[in-house]
């Protein structure tokens, strides 16, 4: 009686390990294996035009495997970067860009893929010139600021009369405006703690690497008060004498007047 029951186990068990076997052998079914390269790049594109990133990216990886060496395929290694880039992967993006900058140098689209390079790095999230009520550019990370600019630049450099080039001129203003202000941001917070070198130095380095922004204007006023306080006098008057050369109307003249008109042991 034990051997029946022992025998009825065991073939329990081997029927139970060949389902078990049998399930994990098999794979999921491709829906896109029987698709031509222009269907699926089509599928991938309907999938982007409906804002499913992460599903565009899968059929543009299957379609960049399956076209490869074709232009269709560069294509998708572009579409892919974009997709990552609107799915807020910049990570991908940039690596999928800087991929094919390497691996197709002569590229048409080269312009293109410089373009959308300095966007991820940009944040598009912004918008061109925007009134920066929800995210100012110049308190975000200068590295990718930075980046963005190079990216900008290189566009404007090789390709002169791209498509992407007056829009990417635009932006190159908007991120020295914006680094320009970062630096007096900080100044701005040193001087006003009394850190009166620190503020010094960040202003006079906006004044340094920046020309033609509107941000020097408070640079230059933040180095006449650092100075002062320093008791840096021919410092101080130097900036006073270029802040008056370059904007005469500032209104930071007045201001620094007036403080210099009371002694600093007054108090009344």
């Amino acid at each position: 009686m034990l051997r029946v029951k022992l025998s009825v186990v065991y073939a329990t068990l081997v029927v139970a390990a060949g389902l078990s076997l049998t399930g994990c052998s098999s794979t999921p079914e491709d829906k896109t294996a029987g698709m031509s390269p222009s269907t699926l790049y089509a599928e991938a594109k309907d999938e982007m035009g409906n804002g499913q990133w992460e599903r565009a990216v899968g059929l543009l990886e299957k379609l960049e495997a399956r076209a490869a060496g074709t232009s269709l395929a560069q294509q998708a290694q572009l579409d892919k970067a974009y997709a990552y880039f609107k799915a807020t992967e910049h990570a991908q993006a940039l690596a999928a860009l800087e991929r094919f900058i390497k691996l197709h140098p002569a590229s048409p689209a080269l312009d293109y893929a410089l373009y959308l390079k300095g966007l991820v790095n940009f944040n598009e999230d912004l918008g061109l010139f925007s009134n920066l009520t929800r995210q100012d550019l110049a308190e975000r990370d200068q590295k990718a600021a930075k980046e963005s600019f190079e990216s900008f630049k290189e566009l404007v450099s090789r390709f002169p009369d791209s498509t992407y080039t007056a829009d990417a001129r635009l932006r190159m203003v908007y991120i020295v405006n914006a680094l320009a202000q970062y630096e007096v941001y900080v100044a701005r917070y040193y001087l006003k703690r009394g850190a009166y070198l620190a503020a010094a130095n960040r202003a006079q380095q906006a004044v340094s690497d920046y020309r033609d922004v509107p941000a020097i204007e408070e640079a230059l006023s933040i180095l006449i008060k650092a100075y002062d306080a320093l008791a840096m006098t021919q410092l101080r008057d130097d900036a006073q004498r270029v802040l008056e050369k370059n904007f005469p109307q500032s209104r930071f003249l007045a201001q620094n007047a007036n403080a210099r008109a009371v002694p600093w042991w007054q108090l009344w």
